[in-house]
């Protein structure tokens, strides 16, 4: 095959996955808008929203952004490449005696944090426009810029190693995809135990609930739910947005049930309970396993692929680097990460039947559906999300059930009476599973 045919595949499979997805997304914005419109009613009384206009524009907003950023960083990734930058960036790191290791360290660390700042202005522009115009944002200038500058210090904590130890697997072992895929599933390990520990306390400030109402709430829930975990926390999320949410992580003694202050100030006891309770399934259902395996089975197999791209002439030919790991590296993952976004809908689905599961598990211990409902609600109310996303956005990119059927489901579960349906307009999100 020449070397043209392999360019035309190569930038028809990196812009005609990005056009579709872009498709799609303008797709899900205009179904969005004209669902709520002919829903108007129901997203006022159900999801409390006053201006059914204001969550549009949000939503239009929120999506006209995203498309920029990712259309110019994709010109950005193949004007480095068809420019010669990055063919120049790899001789020069040849030519400074680092070495193969050393270059490669610095070469992907590099890559990495520039891409990683190339996102700023958006960011930038999402924190102190978007989300300032629709009173979410509550973050200072100079928070913003802390955080930017304490997210490039961890990213270069542990992509450095990571990227050393990767380097010297690929140089040293034969099936080399297999050790470094052993290397993915202890990591992926190891940060479900750092994050929540180690990397966002750098962000957050994490207060154990101990007393009070909220505390009582908490261990009736776990009572009910039959958990044990002496580590929850309220954290403060609102010194940077006024979005809600609440997440459980790590396992054994790690175990950690972290609650947004937001969450907690928006809802009512008996909805922070039932948002608890559905958190809590994730760990009594084995959904945290369940997923980390699927990711490792991606893994594995983008691994194995990357395998057998760095052992081919053309993907060094292409763009005329020498035949250095960290640049073949680089050079496969921008063939191989666009085709996984094709199979996000595998992953989603295993994900959509976790979330049905967990919410199973909220009425049952809650022992009714209303205040699952009504904590379902309050959270897209309060984030102005979309209740009516496109089925072929969803498969995509949700891997939660569309609010409406969500609440239709967890009413169904506790056999009450289903006031929830959305007139007119009958289902319009169906499951795309």
């Amino acid at each position: 095959m020449s070397t043209h045919l392999y360019h035309a595949l190569f930038v028809v499979l990196l812009v005609g996955t990005e056009a579709f997805f872009s498709a799609l997304a303008i797709v899900n914005l205009r179904h969005g808008e004209r669902t709520v419109r002919e829903e108007r009613e129901w997203v006022e009384e159900t999801l409390d929203v006053e201006d059914t206009e204001r969550l549009t524009d949000y939503h239009r907003a929120k999506t006209g952004l995203s498309l920029l950023q990712s259309w110019v960083l994709l010109a950005g990734v193949l004007l480095v490449l068809y420019s010669g930058l990055f063919a120049d960036a790899v001789a020069a790191l040849q030519g400074t005696g680092l070495g193969e290791l050393g270059a490669g360290v610095v070469f992907v660390t590099g890559a990495v944090v520039l891409y990683s700042a190339a996102g700023w202005p958006f960011d930038l522009v999402d924190t102190f426009v978007v989300e300032e115009i629709f009173d979410f944002n509550n973050q200072t200038p100079r928070l913003w810029v802390r955080d930017r500058a304490v997210s490039t210090a961890i990213t270069v904590a542990l992509v450095a190693p990571l990227t050393a130890a990767v380097l010297w697997l690929v140089g040293t072992v034969g099936p080399w995809w297999l050790a470094v895929w052993a290397l993915y599933v202890v990591v992926s390990l190891a940060l479900q135990v750092l994050i929540p520990r180690v990397i966002a306390p750098l962000f957050y400030d994490f207060e154990p609930i101990e007393e009070g109402e909220l505390r009582t709430g908490v261990e009736d829930v776990f009572e009910r739910a039959g958990f044990r975990c002496e580590q929850v926390y309220e954290m403060d999320a609102s010194r940077r947005s006024s979005h809600s949410n609440a997440f459980f992580s790590g396992f054994g003694r790690t175990k950690r049930v972290v609650l947004f202050d937001t969450l907690v100030e928006h809802m009512e006891l008996p909805e922070v309970q039932s948002v608890l309770a559905h958190e809590l399934a994730h760990w009594k259902k084995g959904h945290i396993w369940k997923l980390l395996a699927a990711g490792a089975v991606q893994a594995g197999v983008v691994l194995a692929a990357l395998q057998f791209l760095l052992s081919t002439e053309w993907l060094y030919a292409m763009f005329g680097v020498p035949e250095t790991t960290h640049a073949g590296l680089l050079l496969a993952l921008l063939w191989v990460l666009p085709v996984t976004r094709w199979t996000a809908p595998l992953q989603n689905r295993l994900s959509l039947a976790h979330e049905r599961e967990a919410d199973s598990f909220a009425v049952d211990v809650m022992g009714a559906g209303e205040p699952m409902a009504d904590a379902l609600s309050t959270l897209a109310g309060e984030n102005l999300s979309n209740p009516f996303p496109h089925p072929w956005y969803a498969a995509f990119h949700h891997s939660h059930p569309p609010i409406p059927e969500r609440i239709r489901y967890v009413r169904e579960m506790a056999g009450e009476t289903d006031d929830s349906g959305t007139g007119s307009g009958g289902d319009p999100a169906p499951d795309p599973t």
